[in-house]
């Protein structure tokens, strides 16, 4: 990615899902959701919520929340390899976070591969606490820790950096 462009920030759309999929496929070739699987998801409007980064175009990263209150689930979060570390992922999973709490959920829950040490530092510095190992719940074997956010916790320590 040599030139720099404006990454737009938007709700994921039906004629979205062939990209993200794409996209999908590329990012966990192991455990890739079908296709079916977001058909599925972004018609279930009344609880999940998808978003998307679009760059020139291009799909280049997406996010879900489901909310059956008083549980939020994130159900997926993933960038490209050329946006990561650029701030992006942790402006989709503070989106997450923030919708969550406007639909007045009392905690957000996700799922993250043992194996993904990145992905576990972004969610701990949110205030996000492994409270269960499942063993070999992904493709090879590997360990999902499953993680909670309590909101009234997030909204503490918003306080305290607004302080």
């Amino acid at each position: 990615m040599s030139e720099q462009h404006e990454v737009l920030l938007r709700r994921m759309q039906p004629d979205d899902l062939q990209a993200v999929h794409d996209l999908e496929q590329q990012l966990f070739p192991e455990d890739a959701w079908p296709l079916a699987g977001f058909e599925s998801e972004l018609a279930q409007r009344d609880t999940r919520t998808y978003w998307v980064y679009e760059d020139a175009g291009r799909v280049v990263g997406y996010a879900g929340l489901c909310v059956v209150l008083p549980i939020a689930d994130v159900q997926t979060i993933a960038l490209h390899p050329d946006y990561q570390g650029r701030g992006l992922g942790r402006k989709l999973l503070s989106l997450l976070v923030q919708t969550a709490g406007e639909k007045n959920a009392l905690d957000v829950m996700l799922e993250v591969r043992f194996d993904n040490p990145t992905a576990i530092d972004l969610y701990e510095s949110f205030g996000f606490t492994t409270i269960h190992r499942r063993r070999g719940y992904y493709k090879g074997g590997v360990d999902a820790l499953i993680m909670r956010l309590p909101l009234d916790a997030q909204h503490g320590q918003e306080e305290e950096r607004n302080a």
